[in-house]
């Protein structure tokens, strides 16, 4: 097939171009370059050394579609804008308005691939799924936003609103959807405008909720993309890792190559169709846990330190059930240790290599977007 990958410059994109070109499939790559995840403007030298049809374009505009979109067999929507920064109507136009023109260009122009696959995120869970032991029968909560107020004071864990206990947070199913902040709320938007307008008009379509992807090709250079990129930065730096709030947030991390496989898994496989599925790593670890493992396959002697600090918007806990995924035949196979080995390799290698966490976090802090707790 011809596929064309959005963003396809990009991280997840990258490597799934890398898969598709293995799988013997032609390539085409429609990406708007923009700073900062590429700060130099071009294309990896490695997609033009294997012959991909790189185009400069951006998915907000409707010619650049008309141009990526023409014989394609297939397409993958991963262009996205992810950040902290209450740039609001950016998260809506580059996510939700480019799914729109892409499902537009497609009933226009009357072409009917054999999928299309989009990006979407586990943040759509917001807080996700909880338990409460001590209330009758283990009652099951789906909690709304942390309050500031609380945030504020240090208190960051969610408490039963009816007997006001702590609560257990448990796997949440693609069944729950409480997105909390513009990027959730965005992403949110672009899988049901791809289920619904594939439905509509018989354009197979599938949505994927990765979890935190983690890996090679991570950019340096933007504040959202990875907790794995921040700490590599300050330990490898000689400083310490630095965890907002207290370290102890639930997540469960997922390797690149997995989020890959997941890819093609849904390009491929017809009960995939119509459904959104998360994509996670089938773990729970804190963010201390993983801070500490950073500092050993680093040979490092530092440890975490959680002063307080604390983002607006983020959640406490939040861990995705990937039972959905298993019934299609996929499971996470890459180890938690072996995402961070080679992503240290990887970045070490890497010409513009630096610590740019202190400047990201100053900018977020003048933004009142990354606050500190008294």
């Amino acid at each position: 097939m011809r596929v064309l990958v959005t963003g396809g410059a990009g991280f997840i994109g990258s490597h799934t171009v890398d898969a598709l070109l293995a799988e013997g499939h032609d390539v085409r790559v429609l990406d708007a370059l923009v700073p900062p995840v590429h700060p130099q403007h071009r294309f990896p030298q490695h997609l033009l050394d294997r012959g991909v049809d790189c185009i400069i374009g951006d998915v907000r505009d409707r010619k650049a579609w008309e141009r990526a979109l023409a014989d394609v067999d297939a397409v993958f929507h991963l262009a996205a804008y992810q950040d902290y920064l209450p740039d609001f109507s950016t998260f809506f136009n580059t996510n939700v308005v480019s799914t729109a023109l892409l499902y537009e260009v497609l009933v226009e122009s009357g072409l009917l691939p054999h999928r299309v696959v989009v990006a979407s995120s586990q943040a759509v869970y917001g807080e996700g799924t909880y338990r409460c032991s001590n209330c009758p029968e283990g009652r099951q909560v789906h909690p709304r936003l942390r309050k500031e107020e609380d945030l504020a004071r240090r208190l960051w864990d969610l408490r039963c609103t009816v007997c006001g206990q702590s609560m257990t947070p448990e796997w949440t199913d693609e069944n729950i959807v409480a997105p909390h902040n513009a990027y959730a709320l965005s992403k949110y938007g672009e899988e049901n405008v791809a289920l619904t307008l594939g439905e509509r008009y018989n354009i197979p379509s599938v949505a994927l909720r990765y979890s935190i992807v983690q890996g090679s090709r991570q950019s340096f250079h933007n504040a959202y993309s990875g907790i794995l990129r921040i700490f590599t930065q300050r330990i490898l730096g000689g400083l310490q890792p630095v965890c907002y709030e207290d370290g102890h947030q639930l997540r469960d991390y997922v390797s690149v190559h997995d989020v890959v496989r997941a890819n093609l898994l849904a390009l491929h496989h017809d009960g995939a169709v119509g459904q959104a599925i998360n994509i996670g790593g089938g773990r729970q670890v804190s963010v201390a846990d993983f801070a500490q493992l950073v500092v050993k396959c680093a040979g490092a002697s530092l440890e975490p330190s959680a002063p307080g600090l604390y983002r607006v918007g983020d959640t406490r806990h939040v861990l995705s059930s990937i039972d959905r995924a298993a019934s299609l035949g996929w499971r996470p196979e890459v180890p938690l240790s072996d995402i961070v080995e080679e992503y240290l390799s990887w970045a070490v290698a890497q010409p513009d290599f630096g610590d740019v966490t202190t400047a990201a976090d100053e900018h977020m802090r003048a933004l009142g977007t990354l606050r500190h707790a008294t």
